[in-house]
């Protein structure tokens, strides 16, 4: 099926790493993005989000969850390098392992730790996975970028698709709200959230819905938070330059983007319990994206199930990033 055309649909970073996945296997490929791919200011999760690439306490997870997400998460010290070497871009992937602070199930954590084949240091009554890397993801979109449009593939920016209809046993063409047509021999949905919207009319059982997370970063000296920290559904870690995030929020408010001075609030106390040198520190940013929330997190990936040369690769929930690299690998499997 190589260098048949494919249009995948979505630029985040799921989106991106699928069509260079693709144009790698010798299709045609043109991506398409709502908005401009890495813009800081679209609301997806790609740019939102902190890029940890790891779950958080996996061993409540479902099994495909972390199959998916360990071998997204191994796949990104070479992606990273990879895409410095072609666009000197650095996505800055760090190895800056996660210690988990109480309260967890300490037994649990041990055991998915030994079963999964990874290292685990108890520091106290606190756990130090260090194998877990960052990817520092607005990074990451530019350099993917970059490499997109240095290996030929096309972007279409700030271009949004009409809905698909009911009733076809395969698509040829998709029109834009514009009225321009796209064609193709295979698509990719990669939209995220917005998948649900564009495919909601073709038969399919499609479960995602936006979730908000609000985020903060700081300015602090480099080296302050030597590991991802992780406490009671909050996280903090801190970039190779210094700056700070912490986050993050889960609200089901639709395609709300905004902020809240209420979830601000909330955040800063918790981030300066957790690091009591963020006391009197000012928040340089707060801002918010919107996951696509599935059920367990579990993702949709693979063909249509009435359309045959429609594919999904959406639905990751809070794991897109550390998923990605695996879920552009297994869909590029599927067109071969």
């Amino acid at each position: 099926m190589a260098n048949t055309s494919v249009v995948v649909v979505g630029g985040g970073i799921v989106g991106c790493l699928t069509a260079m996945q693709l144009k790698k296997q010798g299709h045609t490929v043109t991506l398409v993005e709502r908005n401009i791919v890495a813009a800081q200011t679209s609301g997806e999760s790609s740019w939102a989000g902190a890029g940890i690439a790891f779950p958080l306490l996996p061993w409540f997870y479902q099994e495909i969850v972390n199959e998916l997400a360990l071998a997204g998460a191994r796949a990104y010290p070479a992606v990273s390098a990879e895409l410095f070497a072609e666009t000197g871009i650095d996505p800055e992937c760090t190895r800056s392992g996660m210690l988990i602070q109480p309260p967890f199930d300490q037994q649990a954590a041990l055991d998915w730790c030994q079963r999964y084949g990874l290292q685990a240091e108890l520091q106290g009554d606190s756990l130090l996975i260090p194998e877990v890397v960052q990817i520092r993801n607005p990074r990451l979109l530019q350099s993917l970028k970059a490499w997109l449009i240095k290996h030929g593939v096309t972007l279409r920016e700030q271009t949004q698709l009409m809905p698909l209809q009911e009733g076809a046993s395969s698509i040829h063409t998709w029109q834009t709200t514009t009225g321009d047509t796209l064609s193709a021999d295979h698509f990719v949905v990669t939209s995220g959230a917005w998948s649900f919207e564009l495919l909601k009319q073709t038969a399919l059982s499609l479960e995602i819905k936006p979730m908000r997370g609000q985020m903060l970063l700081y300015q602090m000296s480099p080296g302050l938070l030597p590991h991802i920290l992780y406490r009671e559904g909050f996280y903090m870690l801190q970039r190779r330059d210094g700056h700070l995030l912490a986050g993050s929020s889960l609200e089901d408010v639709g395609f709300d983007t905004g902020v809240t001075e209420s979830m601000r609030q909330e955040m800063l106390q918790k981030a300066e319990a957790i690091l009591p040198a963020l006391r009197g520190q000012s928040v340089i940013k707060h801002w918010s994206g919107l996951r696509p929330g599935t059920p367990h997190n579990i993702p949709t990936i693979g063909r249509h199930p009435n359309i045959e040369n429609l594919y999904l690769n959406t639905g990751h929930f809070r794991y897109g990033v550390t998923m990605a690299p695996e879920c552009a690998r297994r869909i590029a499997a599927l067109l071969a």
